[in-house]
């Protein structure tokens, strides 16, 4: 997002909405695209989808400013990457082994980021990046970098309950930093339900007892995430310190495409998460007159032409050499361009 739409963000403006739309149109294309590939053993590893949290991955993306803040997207955040400004041929060539992609062909399709533009590497310890985009805000701070900037993360429900989690966003607060975490709670982590993993009745209490503001919302409710998401990125960055944000939601496909996701009961698909947010955007942009359906549909034509070119591109790319190849991933001065 430009400086300029940044401020349409803090009002939840059409410009804000429009290029969350437009994220979750690209993000939507490319996983199906990938999901197709995995099928027909195209892909090595492992595929996950962000189907059903679209709305709250894009509402985070765009309403942070490439080149100046810090974003650690997580497996169900293409279309927060997109919005973010990811190109499409980054994920189609980390996921088909390019050697000319962000990390070499060696990040293990997910793992992949730009860190030297704000965009960090995702971890598989999920918690692990409210840590390291709290001490990337720290950073900042000690450089005297920090002024206007905002960190963000988005997590899942189990990653609530780890110890990096915690430690994170407790210095975060004490530090009174300007980090987002938004929790994309989909009611499972895997397959443990959320009665097994915390005891609280909402995890956004939490957020009292860390000294953070708290914020909830549907997560499949498209301009609800653009209002409560859009806010607390603005509270951020207006020095209001950390805050959380927890978005209720549910995964519309299993874990990873190697998952059916059997352990879900039918009662919770068919209740109110189980709606698919893109749906929901679509109505409420006609509703509203953001977009019309036509407009919409240009959309995604043109989504599906770029993915094609980009997986085209990516599959006629090379792998990398193991016999030449340079395994550091990053140059040594990442940490001074933190």
């Amino acid at each position: 997002m430009t400086e300029s739409e940044h401020h349409d963000a803090q009002k939840g403006g059409a410009d804000y909405v429009r290029a969350m739309y437009r994220a979750m149109i690209q993000a939507r294309a490319l996983e199906n695209k990938l999901s197709s590939l995995y099928k027909a053993g195209k892909i090595v590893g492992g595929v996950y989808l962000g189907k059903g949290q679209e709305a709250v991955s894009a509402a985070l993306g765009a309403a942070l400013i490439p080149g100046r803040d810090l974003y650690a997207p997580l497996i169900r955040d293409q279309a927060g990457r997109t919005a973010f400004g990811e190109p499409l041929i980054d994920c189609a060539r980390a996921y088909l082994g390019s050697a000319l992609g962000p990390m070499r062909g060696r990040d293990g399709n997910i793992h992949r980021g730009r860190p030297l533009e704000g965009m960090f590497a995702m971890i598989s310890h999920l918690g692990s990046a409210v840590s390291v985009v709290a001490g990337g805000l720290l950073a900042k701070r000690l450089q005297g970098k920090l002024a206007g900037c905002v960190g963000a993360t988005c997590v899942g429900d189990g990653a609530t309950s780890t110890g990096a989690f915690h430690e994170g966003l407790n210095m975060a607060a004490v530090e009174k930093l300007p980090l987002v975490i938004v929790v994309a709670n989909n009611q499972f982590a895997y397959s443990t339900p959320n009665h097994r993993q915390f005891a609280c009745e909402d995890l956004a209490d939490r957020a009292k007892g860390y000294g953070v503001m708290g914020h909830k919302v549907d997560g499949t409710d498209f301009l609800a995430c653009a209002a409560v998401i859009g806010q607390a990125v603005s509270l951020a960055r207006s020095g209001a310190g950390p805050q959380l944000v927890v978005a209720q939601l549910l995964r519309l496909s299993g874990h990873g495409e190697h998952d059916d996701g059997s352990y879900v009961p039918d009662a919770i698909r068919a209740g109110s998460y189980g709606r698919d947010c893109m749906d929901v955007a679509e109505k409420q942009m006609i509703e509203h007159q953001i977009m019309s359906a036509e407009e919409m549909d240009r959309i995604r034509e043109q989504a599906a032409i770029e993915v094609q070119a980009a997986v085209a591109q990516a599959q006629q790319e090379p792998a990398p050499d193991p016999y030449r190849e340079d395994w550091r991933a990053f140059g040594s001065n990442f940490a001074e361009t933190l």
